[in-house]
């Protein structure tokens, strides 16, 4: 049997992987901002908010890296899986990884070095029990296995995943203990993997045929205020798709609603549950020149985001972002 790859510390970063202390630090934090009296920041959004989520027009301006701030920083909520608290990982083509707490605020933290993950393909955040934090992660290889990284172990739960170029975890999707993976094939086909406890897959499950028509799919947590995890996809031309989730695994998401276009104009679309702690989970999107905007999430299925918010620029040298 072929030993795991091995991860490799980065030698001139002085940080761990932040995922094993990342409910501790959290917690603190929320007791922090508990006992803080916290004034409202006025939040310059790009673009005039509207009913309809149109993606709005890029622009030149913007506030710099971790300065768009949200109000919710004053009424913390605490994460639950409806609306989790996840890092936002970043890997760069070598193979380091990068990770960016929430602030709390509706931005980041500063980054922190992790490991350095050869024939690292793409990654998955993962909260196994259900906790509303972040407890480990799914891992992609190069040569199709799919590791489980948790409590610092890596673990080799299954072989063959070459086959799918879409892979994320929106939750639980029908009330179970742990939560399922969705992955699309190269011919288009969605499946559906329930998680097992310690971390191995079932078998898995045809959700539908037809997703390759979409080149962002993502989805954490719930979108649209009825507890249920939701997805949203991008077509070709743009248009972003609602997707509501039913709790229903027989048909796990109900018919696509129109969210709006122009959505086009980014490279990337990652979800990290709530980012900004006011009980819903928001969008990320990044964009060609690398700035990160957050849409905040409503909790409304007729517009689930609002104007966009810049939280960061330089993502663009990062390859992937989970």
């Amino acid at each position: 049997m072929r030993a795991l790859p091995t991860p490799m510390r980065s030698a001139p970063l002085n940080s761990a992987y932040l995922m094993e202390s990342y409910v501790t630090q959290s917690s603190r934090r929320a007791r922090a901002l508990s006992r803080l009296v916290t004034t409202a920041i006025t939040v310059v959004l790009v673009g005039a908010t509207t009913d309809a989520a149109l993606a709005d027009a890029p622009s030149t301006t913007g506030p710099a890296k971790n300065v768009a701030r949200s109000s919710a920083a004053a009424g913390q909520h605490k994460p639950t899986p409806a609306a989790p608290s996840f890092l936002l990982s970043g890997i760069l083509p070598s193979g380091q990884m990068y990770v960016y707490m929430p602030d709390g605020k509706g931005g980041f933290d500063d980054r922190s070095g992790a490991y350095v993950w050869p024939h690292f393909r793409y990654g998955v955040s993962i909260d196994p029990d259900l906790t509303g934090y972040q407890d480990g992660a799914y891992h992609v290889m190069d040569d199709g296995a799919l590791n489980l990284w948790r409590n610092g172990r890596l673990k080799k739960v299954a072989t063959g995943w070459g086959q799918y170029n879409v892979v994320f975890s929106p939750g639980t999707l029908g009330g179970a203990k742990h939560p399922d993976l969705l992955a699309r094939d190269k011919q288009g086909v969605l499946w559906r993997f329930q998680t097992k406890a310690d971390g191995s897959l079932a078998p898995r499950v045809k959700v539908g045929p037809g997703w390759n028509q979409f080149t962002q799919i993502a989805g954490q947590g719930d979108l649209t205020g009825d507890g249920k995890p939701d997805m949203v996809a991008r077509d070709k031309q743009g248009v972003l798709w609602l997707y509501k989730g039913t709790g229903d695994l027989r048909k796990p998401f109900a018919s696509r609603m129109k969210v709006g276009p122009g959505w086009n104009q980014f490279n990337k679309l990652v979800t990290t549950g709530d980012v900004d702690g006011d009980g819903r989970s928001d969008l990320l999107a990044r964009d060609p020149k690398g700035n990160l905007w957050l849409y905040n999430g409503t909790g409304k299925t007729s517009s689930p985001f609002r104007s966009r918010v810049k939280v960061g620029s330089g993502f663009n040298q990062y390859r992937d972002l989970f």
